[in-house]
């Protein structure tokens, strides 16, 4: 796999798609076509969860979000920590996450009813002082996730198109949300994350663009793809980037999951990453494939990537 020569994002036309809805508390659903192969099906046949009653938050969509990169429209939903409309000197951490409709909405989740509520957790987490207040940017999927999800084509010549996906956060969507709400733009004020094939692209995007993306957050990644091509990929690193990972696997997952997750782990530490420093690895007891374990284990993803103390979420005016 060949290794993406490091560049900053250019500046580009703001895209289309750039009216907001804003909803208080989880938003109603609207219409959107997810299409996995059977090995991403995750848990399809679990029953729905009693969910918790939602907590008030702040989050806004920005449907059919067009890209010039890439040919089909995705929307994006943005949720934004309490304060941030009555704070409006102060500026916030971004954490972009794949499958955008997994993330807030039970209506919208892969498995109806089992969404991560992740604004849940953030809201929690940082009126507690857990974490700092972290702007979180749920990134749809399309028709296209396996071509945008794999940095390589696999031997049935399916995927490879993550760098295409790269480019439109990088040079498109990230703009965008710049330009929208009041972010701390650098690197290390900037986090990727997702799981499984979401996982696998968040950790290959921000090995690629690391003057970018500063937290990685590798959730059960698929470390499997195409005869595990981005353990060669660390290993051809020319050198380690100051980039902050979180990975972590269950144990209940299935397969040689666990095994896979264990040679990415190595792999990063033989680049030079530190466990229990800029690398945390942890074996989840009992995980499984399904949105509603990843649910469960990303408040610690946000304790760790985005913890209390450092006062990002209070500088003024920091572009």
């Amino acid at each position: 796999m060949t290794k993406r020569k490091s560049n900053a994002a250019k500046n580009r036309k703001t895209p289309q798609g750039s009216t907001a809805k804003r909803m208080s508390g989880r938003f109603f659903h609207t219409e959107s076509t997810t299409v996995l192969e059977q090995d991403e099906k995750h848990s399809a046949t679990a029953t729905a969860p009693t969910v918790a009653p939602k907590i008030k938050t702040d989050l806004r969509k920005h449907a059919n979000f067009h890209s010039h990169i890439l040919p089909e429209d995705r929307d994006l939903i943005v949720y934004l920590p309490g304060g941030y409309e009555t704070h409006p000197e102060k500026h916030y951490p971004v954490l972009y996450l794949h499958d955008g409709q997994n993330l807030f909405d039970p209506d919208t989740a892969f498995v109806k009813g089992e969404d991560w509520q992740a604004d849940d957790t953030a809201e929690t987490l940082s009126k507690a002082g857990v974490i700092e207040p972290v702007i979180i940017v749920g990134i749809y999927n399309t028709p296209s996730r396996i071509e945008d999800y794999t940095p390589v084509k696999d031997q049935k010549k399916r995927g490879g198109q993550a760098d295409l996906y790269g480019r439109m956060i990088v040079e498109e969507v990230k703009p965008f949300i710049d330009q929208t709400y009041r972010t701390l733009q650098d690197a290390w004020h900037t986090g990727l994350g997702g799981s499984s094939l979401g996982g696998l692209v968040s950790i290959y995007l921000g090995l690629q663009y690391p003057e970018v993306f500063g937290k990685l957050a590798v959730i059960s990644p698929s470390v499997w793809w195409s005869n595990k091509a981005i353990i060669e990929f660390v290993d051809e690193l020319l050198l380690k980037p100051r980039v902050k990972i979180w990975l972590d696997m269950g144990t209940a997952e299935g397969g040689r999951t666990l095994k896979d997750a264990n040679a990415l782990r190595d792999a990063l530490v033989r680049k030079g990453w530190v466990l229990g420093d800029d690398l945390q690895y942890t074996v989840v007891e009992g995980g499984v494939h399904s949105e509603r374990s990843w649910g469960e284990r990303v408040g610690r993803v946000l304790n760790f990537l985005f913890p209390n103390g450092n006062g990002s979420g209070n500088q003024i005016n920091r572009s």
